[in-house]
């Protein structure tokens, strides 16, 4: 395995999303309108699930965590590609580049975790529903969540550490608009077959992991729902579940195109980074809302709690006056 001390090259080019200034300036005003709503969405149903009674059970405490992972997720690459359009200057250090490729897998790979652990949840509340709340208890919900981040930072360090020890020598432009795996794998200046199967056995251990939870808990959890009589039972059993579904598809559809195959570059790829990098983080607090009575009503709750504050220290302040 090579060593880092026989890299040359100290910063590396992001070529962005495209290579004209004004096609630049577009998908930053629109990656920044974006992620101004990625991260109101997902601070509103964090915000209303901490503070509406009504949301305390563990298929919102995982909820509450997914929207946090979804922020972080975010603000990995998009604060960095702006301030890359804003300063003319696409450039970003070694050291910046390992840190963003740790991150942008620490935050993802707990999201694939914790989209498995949200799986087994719903198998739980569908096939097992008078023992829910004995085996899905607050102790267990919390340990089902640090596992989730102690799976991802093992998952991101092997990847970031594999990197790391890749030699550099130049050319030092990635073909991309945030730091990844593969992108910086095809600029080595040495053989990295065998780094390369390191890096797609890591992910497809991960994948295959999460992919066979997923399976038999949707497995028991359409089983369940076919013995149930009455249509409207089964409508409300599927309902519960469907918004997860939807999230499951649209996350780890682009991750497993992206990650489990050689470092080979595409001209699908960024395109297939912005649906799991900015477009999913913004659509899965869109999806839960729509789909979920619950959540809904609690926004609106927790509207006009504000609502009715704002009324009550308005009376206060002209009382004094």
């Amino acid at each position: 395995m090579a060593l880092r001390n026989q890299s040359l090259v100290t910063e590396f080019t992001l070529s962005g999303l495209s290579y004209s200034h004004e096609f630049q300036i577009f998908f930053s005003v629109l990656f920044l309108a974006l992620y101004v709503m990625t991260l109101s969405g997902n601070l509103l149903i964090i915000t209303a699930v901490h503070v509406d009674p009504r949301l305390r059970s563990p298929m919102y405490f995982f909820l509450s965590n997914l929207s946090f992972l979804d922020m972080c997720y975010s603000s990995v690459t998009i604060p960095k590609m702006l301030v890359n359009v804003l300063s003319n200057q696409n450039t970003i250090s070694f050291n910046q580049c390992i840190s963003q490729l740790f991150f942008l897998h620490l935050f993802g790979g707990t999201e694939c975790f914790l989209l498995t652990v949200m799986a087994y949840d719903r198998y739980v509340a569908i096939c097992n529903p008078l023992r829910y709340n004995i085996v899905m208890n607050y102790k267990f919900c919390c340990w089902l969540v640090t596992f989730t981040w102690l799976a991802g930072f093992l998952h991101s360090f092997t990847q970031a550490f594999l990197t790391y020890q890749l030699p550099f020598c130049g050319p030092n432009k990635i073909n991309h608009f945030f730091c990844d795996v593969h992108p910086l794998a095809v600029l080595a200046c040495s053989d990295t077959f065998f780094i390369d199967i390191f890096i797609i056995a890591n992910s497809g251990m991960i994948s295959l992991s999460c992919f066979c939870v997923l399976l038999f808990s949707y497995l028991g959890i359409i089983t369940t729902i076919l013995k149930i009589h009455s249509s409207e039972g089964r409508r409300k059993a599927f309902s519960t579940c469907a918004a997860h579904l939807l999230v499951v598809i649209f996350f780890f559809g682009p991750c497993v195109f992206i990650y489990l195959r050689p470092p080979v570059n595409y001209a699908a790829d960024k395109l297939v980074s912005v649906l799991y990098t900015v477009l999913t983080p913004l659509l899965n607090p869109i999806i839960y809302t729509l789909r979920n009575q619950e959540v809904k009503n609690a926004l609106v709750r927790a509207q006009n709690g504000q609502a009715f504050t704002k009324s009550a220290t308005s009376l206060r302040s002209s009382g004094h006056q």
